[in-house]
């Protein structure tokens, strides 16, 4: 059997697909510039404090917190050292089942966060938002969805 011509992207596709990862490519550098420079942390630090923060009792499973973060597990260790070091977060085991373990976003962590997020989410509207009108972000959010759902149907 012949092997089949692949499915090649239209050209309104491939312009749409070359922006896309232009856009994936260049805006954590942009967002990771504005993080460091103004709190000292890098773009993946501060989405892990944020995702923390956020979760009940600021706590998460480091195995969840990996696939929230999508990093490698020895990545997240490493990078928990470095926020354990500056007093962002600590590690426990997880009282309902002590082969976890857990972390937790501490009070010194959850403050520097809400130091840096006014200048980040200033920076995500200047560089996203004011780019687009309402209906474009509902549809960028429809957009996002679809896509996520088809990387990650189970959810994250």
């Amino acid at each position: 059997m012949p092997p089949t011509e692949p499915h090649w992207l239209t050209p309104p596709e491939l312009e749409a697909w070359m922006s896309l990862t232009l856009m994936l490519s260049a805006l954590p550098g942009e967002l990771g510039q504005q993080l460091q420079s103004d709190s000292g942390l890098s773009f993946v630090e501060y989405y892990v404090l944020a995702g923390l923060s956020d979760a009940p009792e600021r706590t998460m499973r480091m195995s969840q917190l990996a696939v929230f973060a999508n990093a490698e597990l020895s990545r997240l260790s490493h990078m928990m050292t470095r926020l354990e070091k500056r007093g962002f977060v600590r590690r426990e085991p997880d009282p309902s089942d002590g082969r976890f373990t857990n972390a937790i976003l501490t009070d010194e962590g959850f403050a520097h966060l809400a130091q840096a997020a006014p200048a980040h989410v200033a920076r995500v509207r200047e560089l996203v938002f004011d780019a687009l009108g309402p209906a474009e972000v509902e549809q960028l959010l429809t957009i996002t969805r679809k896509v996520n759902d088809r990387i990650r149907p189970e959810g994250c």
